[in-house]
């Protein structure tokens, strides 16, 4: 069998190898500002900038960055939703020559407080609403500045005098920032602070421009060093995957958030780098999805699965006009067939599935969008990019096609390690390859598959089992909105499988049901012992469903000793 068998299945369109350029990544907004200048670059809520807006206001936070005291390779965080300033303080950092620690803005105080110590970050960006949280922690943590910014101040006339009393209403906090040094404020940044280049002395293959921390599914979260080099490769394999599309004409939808690697990467610098109008919305909500799909006429739509299946089964989707969409690579879990199959008929799009990590800045593998494709399958490798099965027994590359075991990758968009952490690193690497953590098997085109992760696989009674199969049946009957299954102990077979189910609005089915149900489409051993009925499952921001938590719920409720 070749090295590579997938490469003989790219369309002619997709270079197995590129020249990627060497270059800083906010170069990409310079060169978009000089291209595109009077294009609109971000669609929020109704206000438009422009590329040239954008880069100008880039510029003006990288200044003030410098002035306060911001040196290469310090560490800036933001901890934004997606926003006009999520955008303007990324590149804005970059700018500086410093490195983002990107937030979710649902941590609480001790999840921000780890991430600021473990990275050092000397200031951070941040939203109002979240300020009273940071002042907390705030004084045992590296933080020398604060800068506060506010939905309202880019929303437009009259939206941003209404915004605060609606905001007041929802969340009933009002926040009263501290006039005092070391805070500073947003708007004022770009009403006093200049808007100059400056030359960046940055060594793309070295210098980190992202920490992305991982949750990972054990222990405290580690940050991931990408580096310049590895965010522009990324993207450049993105765009030259998504080959019909035209520099400076797209449109992209931006729901999929920004701190997460993958709206980071495949709508913030793809869409800088090919000059694409970027449409955000701060949070998914499925009325205002549709709604925006409708009026500004996206062509790409990133997601994940839980977004599509949130839109399809609102009830509400046919009401809209969703033809613009052209295209959605969807990541960050595994995709059912079902979803795509019918996302696909209402839209008349594309829904292929990819695959990547936090290491990989994300992407590694990805379904052709207008090429032939195989439903379950995460696709091939993409350009520059090398992959291969190790043996669970042996941690050697397996000889036959269709041999399960952990999938171990290459490419310039391999992380550089994890930050102060040269253990844990040596750890993830063997001879060169990346070692992923999923268990998956490469067919004899050079299609890979998850099974499943390594550390999710359920051993019952000797045998392997893999959550995702049993999922893809669950999510195939019509009740089933959402599915999840764990490993649970078991006194007898050392593991059991449990289903934990969200039924779609008004469906009702029994145990039994769909025990019969899954009898019918999965081996004996398989099939869960226990269904749980929830009304919605953990979540990520990204809706990529908490498998982790339910199996630590389970854990907590076998450790207590019984009444």
């Amino acid at each position: 069998m070749s090295d590579k068998p997938w490469l003989a299945h790219y369309p002619e369109e997709i270079p197995h190898s590129i020249v990627y350029p060497d270059q800083p990544l906010p170069l990409f907004l310079t060169k978009a500002a000089a291209e595109y200048g009077d294009k609109t670059a971000i669609q929020f809520m109704g206000k438009e900038l422009s590329y040239k807006e954008l880069h100008e206001s880039a510029l003006k936070m990288a200044a003030y960055l410098k002035k306060i005291g911001i040196q290469k390779g310090d560490r800036v965080a933001i901890m934004l939703p997606n926003t006009p300033q999520a955008v303007i303080s990324f590149y804005g950092v970059l700018y500086a020559g410093a490195v983002v620690v990107q937030f979710n803005p649902l941590y609480k105080e001790r999840e921000m407080e780890y991430q600021l110590k473990d990275s050092g970050a000397k200031a951070m960006i941040v939203l109002d609403l979240l300020y009273p949280r940071l002042q907390k922690i705030i004084r045992s943590t590296p933080l020398e500045h604060v800068i506060v910014t506010a939905i309202k101040d880019y929303l437009p006339f009259p939206k941003n005098v209404i915004y605060p009393f609606i905001q007041k209403k929802q969340t009933g906090i009002v926040v009263q920032v501290e006039n005092r040094n070391n805070n500073h404020f947003f708007t004022k940044i770009m009403e006093e602070s200049p808007a100059k280049e400056v030359p960046l002395q940055t060594d793309v293959d070295r210098d980190p421009a992202v920490l992305q921390y991982t949750g990972g599914t054990t222990g405290f979260p580690k940050g991931v060093i990408l580096t310049h080099k590895n965010l522009v490769a990324n993207a450049s394999m993105c765009g030259a995957w998504m080959y019909k599309y035209r520099p400076g004409e797209e449109v992209i939808l931006g729901v999929i958030p920004f701190f997460h690697v993958y709206g980071m990467t495949t709508v913030m610098i793809l869409g800088v780098m090919q000059g694409y109008k970027m449409v955000l919305l701060p949070k998914f909500d499925v009325k205002t999805t549709l709604k925006t799909i409708q009026k500004q006429k996206p062509t790409i739509f990133p997601g994940a699965p839980t977004i599509y299946i949130g839109l399809l089964n609102s009830g509400h989707i046919h009401q809209y006009d969703l033809s613009s969409i052209d295209a959605c690579i969807s990541g960050s879990a595994p995709l059912p067939v079902e979803v795509q199959q019918k996302f696909e008929a209402v839209t008349g799009g594309k829904l292929v599935e990819g695959y990547g990590l936090t290491e990989t800045s994300p992407v590694t593998h990805a379904n052709f969008i207008w090429g032939a494709r195989v439903p379950g399958s995460v696709g091939v490798p993409w350009p520059d990019t090398d992959a291969v099965i190790l043996s669970m027994q042996t941690g050697e590359p397996v000889q036959q096609p269709g041999e399960k075991g952990e999938i171990a990758v290459k490419g310039p968009q391999v992380m550089k390690g994890y930050w102060n952490r040269p253990d844990e690193t040596e750890q993830s690497f063997k001879g060169g390859w990346f070692l992923t953590g999923d268990i998956g098997y490469m067919d004899e085109q050079g299609l890979f598959y998850i099974v499943d992760r390594k550390k999710d696989m359920i051993i019952a009674g000797g045998f392997n089992i893999y959550p995702r199969e049993v999922e893809e049946v669950l999510y195939e009957h019509d009740a089933i909105q959402e599915a999840v299954v764990v490993g649970v102990p078991d006194p007898y077979r050392g593991e059991t499988v449990k289903a934990f189910i969200v039924l779609k609005e008004g469906q009702h089915i029994t145990e039994k049901e769909l025990d019969d149900f899954c009898r019918s489409h999965l081996a004996v051993f398989k099939v869960p012992r226990i269904y749980e009925f929830r009304k919605e499952l953990p979540k990520t921001a990204v809706g990529k469903i908490l498998r982790r938590v339910l199996i630590d719920e389970e854990k907590q409720k076998n450790d207590q000793p019984a009444e």
